[in-house]
This record gives structure tokens, C-alpha cells and sequence, in this order.
């Protein structure tokens, strides 16, 4: 006697049987290894201390990590880097204090009020162009030679580009939002700080890391034309001495600056942007 077979429908049909797909709408969320930029960054420092050691490149040239940090290390034994160190942070916190502050009240502006977006707008794209540093020698002119014209010279590069930043981010929140508090009588202070505000507060805070960018690049640039003190000055001197280790040691203060920088706006952002 045959025994009879029971089969799959779905077999007979000719279909083939349902199969598992992943869940693909989970958006874009980019996700970075913890280690993995750490131990790239270990590998380049091994190879460059073996190629220094082995002599294949000339240490005048290209110094091996070990004598910056030789060099570094003296620096800060003799005293000679805090004080560097110190007088470009006081440059660095008080220009871009100041830039940014007004910055924001001027890109505010711009964004809220019709004629003050006429206006602003044509100053700001007739004098964002102009590098910063060529109006140093006449800010010294004006301000005579001293910490103001440096300060001067940082508050223009991070002013201009904070406004930018400030009336982008309040053009790119969502009118809807705004039209929905004004149908309930909201008052336009609160609709300020209780919508446009949160809604601009993302590129706000990445115009935050470009000006401090920019910051340090004028800093640097400013103490090279007119100061006796700061990273900028020492580098120059160390340049022209051919001390490239003590130069390499100033640019890697230049980054470990950029570096706390950046760390100190992720923790701003955490703190302010929790509700993305």
C-alpha cells in the first residue's frame, strides 16, 4: 500500500515559502567603534617612530613621536609652554566670547526681523570673505599694540561665521511649528525661546565647533605678525630655528586644544539636544 504524503500548499503553487528580511527602518544611525580610532591612531605612531628609527627619514625633517614628546616635556619643565599655553587661552576664550555673543544677537536678529535681515544679510556676505588676519595691521592702528587688536582680530572671524550659523539654523526650523503657537496666542517672546530656539539650537552648536576653529587659527596667526607670547609665536620661533621638534610639540598642543574643544561641545550637545 502507498502511503500518502501531506505537502505544502505553498509547494504545490509553486511559491516559494515566506522567508525572514530584517528590519530596514530603523533610519540612519550612524554608530563609530570606540576603539577602533585609538588603535589607528597607535599604528601611525608606530610606524612613524619606526620609520624615524631606522633613519630612513632625516629627524630634521620628520622628529619621531618620542623626541616631541622629549621636547614637550621640557617645555613643560622650564615653564616656557604654560606661558605660551596661557596667553593664547586668555586670547582664544575672550575673543571668542565676544564674537559669539554678538554673533548670535545678529544672526537673531537677521532671522526674526525683515529689515534687519536687509540689512545684515548684504554687510555680512559683503565682509565674510575678507580673511580676518589682513585687517590685523589696521585694528593695531586703531587699537595700538597690545592683547586688543589680537582679540579684535579672533571676535571678527567667529562673529561672522556664528550670525551665518545663527540665521541658518532659525530659517530651518519648521514654520508650521511656528504658525501652530501663533494660532494659540502664544506671545512672541515665548515662541522665541520655547520653539525657534530648540529648533535653531542644532546648528548653533555646529557653528559652535567651526568658531572655535577658527578661533585658534586666528590666534595662531595673529601671534606670528604681532605678539611675544602664545603657541603662535613659539611655533614661528621654533620654525625659524629649525627646532622642528619643539614646532611639532606646539602643533600638538594646537590639536590637544582642538581635541578638549570639541569634547566640550559633544558634552553641550548631550546636555542641550537630549530630546533628538
Amino acid at each position: 500500500m502507498l502511503e500518502r504524503t501531506s505537502k505544502d500548499p505553498t509547494e504545490t503553487a509553486g511559491v516559494q515559502p515566506a522567508r525572514h528580511v530584517p528590519f530596514r527602518g530603523a533610519g540612519f544611525t550612524p554608530a563609530a567603534s570606540r576603539w577602533a580610532g585609538w588603535l589607528g591612531l597607535a599604528a601611525v605612531l608606530v610606524v612613524w617612530q619606526l620609520v624615524g628609527g631606522l633613519a630612513l627619514v632625516n629627524p630634521l625633517f620628520l622628529p619621531t613621536p618620542a623626541m616631541i614628546m622629549r621636547a614637550l616635556y621640557r617645555l613643560a619643565a622650564s615653564g616656557a609652554l604654560w606661558q605660551h599655553v596661557s596667553a593664547s587661552f586668555v586670547r582664544i576664550v575672550a575673543g571668542w566670547a565676544l564674537g559669539t555673543a554678538s554673533g548670535i544677537a545678529v544672526g537673531f536678529a537677521i532671522g526674526l526681523w525683515r529689515i534687519a535681515r536687509s540689512i545684515g544679510i548684504t554687510f555680512v556676505s559683503a565682509l565674510f570673505p575678507i580673511p580676518k588676519i589682513a585687517v590685523l595691521p589696521l585694528l593695531i592702528l586703531w587699537l595700538g599694540i597690545g592683547e586688543q587688536p589680537k582679540i579684535a582680530t579672533i571676535a571678527l572671524g567667529v562673529f561672522f561665521s556664528t550670525t551665518i550659523s545663527v540665521y541658518s539654523g532659525v530659517d530651518a526650523v519648521p514654520r508650521n511649528l511656528i504658525r501652530m503657537a501663533q494660532s494659540f496666542d502664544v506671545p512672541f517672546p515665548t515662541i522665541v525661546r520655547k520653539v525657534i530656539w530648540p529648533g535653531a539650537l542644532p546648528s548653533i552648536l555646529a557653528g559652535f565647533r567651526i568658531t572655535a576653529s577658527v578661533a585658534l587659527m586666528l590666534v595662531v596667526s595673529a601671534e606670528m605678525i604681532g605678539a611675544e607670547t602664545g603657541i603662535g609665536t613659539f611655533v614661528l620661533q621654533a620654525g625659524n630655528l629649525m627646532q622642528t621638534d619643539q614646532l611639532m610639540a606646539g602643533i600638538l598642543v594646537l590639536s590637544l586644544f582642538g581635541l578638549a574643544v570639541g569634547r566640550l561641545i559633544s558634552l553641550l550637545e548631550a546636555r542641550l539636544l537630549h530630546w533628538r
